[in-house]
This record gives C-alpha cells, sequence and structure tokens, in this order.
C-alpha cells in the first residue's frame, strides 16, 4: 500500500473526501516527525511507539573497492509493534 492507496482507504472509512484524508494523514506524518525530531517519541497505546535511536559512528567497507571508510554517527527512526498490532498479524 502506497500513501495514495492510503489516502484512498482513509477517506472511505471515515466517510470523508480525499482531500480531507490527506490533510489528515499529512498532519499525522508532520506532527510525528516534528515529535521525533525534538528527541521525543509518539504512543499510540495498541498500535507501536515511534521513537529515535542513536547509531555510533563505525568502520564499513565500500562493497565496490573493498577499502575501508568511516560511517558518521546518526539519529535514527524506530517503531516498535504495539500489542494489538502484533495479535492482528
Amino acid at each position: 500500500m502506497n500513501k495514495a492507496d492510503l489516502i484512498d482507504a482513509m477517506a472511505a472509512d471515515a466517510g470523508i473526501s480525499k482531500a480531507a484524508a490527506k490533510k489528515a494523514l499529512d498532519s499525522f506524518t508532520d506532527n510525528v516527525t516534528s515529535t521525533l525530531a525534538k528527541g521525543g517519541r509518539v504512543s499510540m497505546v495498541g498500535f507501536g511507539t515511534f521513537s529515535t535511536s542513536e547509531r555510533s559512528a563505525r568502520e564499513g567497507r565500500n562493497p565496490q573497492t573493498g577499502k575501508k571508510i568511516q560511517i558518521p554517527a546518526k539519529t535514527v527512526a524506530k517503531f516498535k509493534a504495539g500489542s494489538d498490532l502484533n495479535a492482528k498479524l
């Protein structure tokens, strides 16, 4: 399912226009993104939790040349599925 399919499904389920569903989805993703960028967490009971994690710097290899390279540290997004989501899978 891509973003357009999700918007169509949300509009049909909620009985709203596709434009309203797109605004709702965009608002959700914008708010989750801004919260994570500030170092926060977004928890939705039963569905799951969005959070961030620090990935330390490490040494890697270029797969084409085999040459060692330094991979810098960075912050990555994580999602942990909640109990209701896991039960439905």
